[in-house]
């Protein structure tokens, strides 16, 4: 049986650098499609897209919504914000989104070292 491939991608950027944040998410976003196991990290002020409403105000040309990027990685795979960068913006687990779960650099270490697993900084 085949090893399960796994990306762990960190996302490093927010609105203030948007081919980079939404390029991440894209990214995220084709390897759900092409079956990969997908786990998204929300980081500085990407943090914000975890708030609801948030990914909608999000605007980039020739780019899919942000909004739709992110409800695919929330369906199919793993959204987390780095316990620090929620802490530093007054974020509690109550005021993300449904399914985004707030956890640290121990958890993105142990995932980024499974075997079979790419991890990615945006």
């Amino acid at each position: 049986m085949p090893m399960a491939r796994s990306l762990v991608i960190k996302v490093t950027a927010g609105a203030e650098a948007p081919e980079r944040c939404n390029q991440a998410f894209t990214v995220a976003a084709a390897a759900l499609a092409s079956g990969a196991e997908v786990s998204l990290w929300l980081t500085g002020d990407a943090a914000w897209f975890a708030v609801p409403g948030r990914a909608e105000g999000f605007s980039l040309p020739h780019a899919a919504p942000l909004s739709d990027l992110l409800g695919s990685v929330l369906e199919a795979g793993t959204v987390t914000v780095c316990t620090q960068c929620a802490a530093r913006r007054d974020l509690t687990q109550e005021d993300l989104l449904e399914g985004v779960r707030i956890a640290g650099a121990p958890t993105f270490v142990e995932e980024s070292l499974t075997e079979g697993a790419q991890a990615l900084v945006y």
